[in-house]
């Protein structure tokens, strides 16, 4: 189980960072490197290099898979500034999604 989620922590501690085209996209409080991103579409669940793009593990139908991999291309920057947010315990930031 994650981080929390026995004791209902679990949703303070995966806050949606975006959402577009019903693709909701999380960061992970207490998470582990590499910097990454979990995406989420109706059943899907899939995790993405912040960095790269690569997918990590899990799957995305096609076109939500080309989307979220367009948008961490777009939002890399604004990732990595997450990411180390995270890492400090701070608040991140929600970053605007695909139009």
């Amino acid at each position: 189980m994650e981080s929390g989620q026995e004791d209902g922590r679990f949703e303070a501690l995966t806050p949606t960072i975006s959402y577009f085209y019903g693709i909701s996209i999380q960061m992970f409080y207490e998470d582990h490197p590499p910097p990454h991103i979990h995406a989420r579409y109706n059943e899907f669940r899939a995790r993405y290099d912040i960095a790269t793009g690569e997918l990590l593990s899990g799957q995305l139908p096609k076109q939500a898979h080309r989307l979220v991999t367009d948008w961490i291309k777009q939002k890399s920057h604004e990732l990595a500034a997450n990411w180390e947010r995270m890492e400090s315990g701070e608040q991140m930031e929600y970053i605007e999604g695909l139009k």
